[in-house]
């Protein structure tokens, strides 16, 4: 578990997958309610990372700690066919509790007609929504988002951008995003980090006050810093 004052403590992290190191070194540290977002190429260890933030794998080197309260939302809702929009949320629990707790969950998301829907009646945006609910609703101490808004159309995607950011603001728990979108990352990060070659190559703290647009001197800078780092020429 990591210290009161910090959701993630990362120290000489290194994984390895057949005879190519994905980490290799690796250092990161990541405060209690902070929003991190993580950009970078494919293939440079973003997801390994999510990986073992979330206990899904093992480093084979170093130091992991993080918060004992963990959650993950995935790129697809991956919800139950057969269970109702409420059971979705609560997975594994039965009762009264459990369908109060699955109703507010759903209340906070924007989905309290749903609670009693079929996954296969919900838009994607509405099943992201309730992948949002399951993660919040046991209060996560850290929130994981593996590229959560990849597949929503644009409208959509705002939507989540400012659902997400209420639900942070709200609950404050650390938050990890794994992003390629360099908007989506200034749009709602304390720090952007960028990997490349299993090691962080920029942290980068966003010091845009909130509520944030795409507009504006110091939008534009970070954007271009962010685009160089990952290698778009910038006209």
């Amino acid at each position: 578990m990591s210290s009161p004052d910090h959701a993630v403590e990362l120290h000489q992290v290194r994984r390895v997958f057949g005879e190519r190191a994905v980490l290799d070194g690796f250092e990161l540290t990541i405060r209690s309610a902070e929003f991190v977002a993580v950009l970078g190429p494919s293939g440079t260890g973003k997801t390994t990372l999510l990986r073992l933030l979330s206990g899904l794998d093992q480093a084979d080197a170093g130091s992991v700690r993080v918060a004992r309260r963990r959650s993950v939302v995935f790129q697809e809702p991956r919800l139950v066919p057969a269970k109702r929009v409420w059971q979705n949320v609560v997975l594994g629990q039965r009762g009264s509790a459990a369908r109060q707790q699955a109703v507010a969950a759903l209340t906070e998301v924007g989905l309290a007609d749903h609670v009693d829907a079929w996954p296969k009646t919900l838009s994607g945006g509405e099943a992201q929504r309730v992948a949002v609910a399951r993660a919040m609703v046991h209060e996560p101490g850290l929130l994981l988002l593996d590229e959560p808004f990849a597949s929503l159309d644009a409208l959509t995607r705002i939507r989540m951008h400012e659902l997400v950011a209420q639900l942070w603001q709200r609950h404050r728990p650390a938050v990890v995003l794994v992003t390629h979108d360099v908007d989506e990352a200034i749009l709602l990060a304390d720090r952007v980090i960028v990997l490349s070659h299993g090691c962080v190559t920029l942290d980068l703290p966003i010091g845009i006050p909130r509520p944030r647009g795409r507009t504006g001197r110091q939008f534009a800078e970070l954007r271009a810093s962010l685009l160089s780092k990952l290698g778009v020429l910038v006209h």
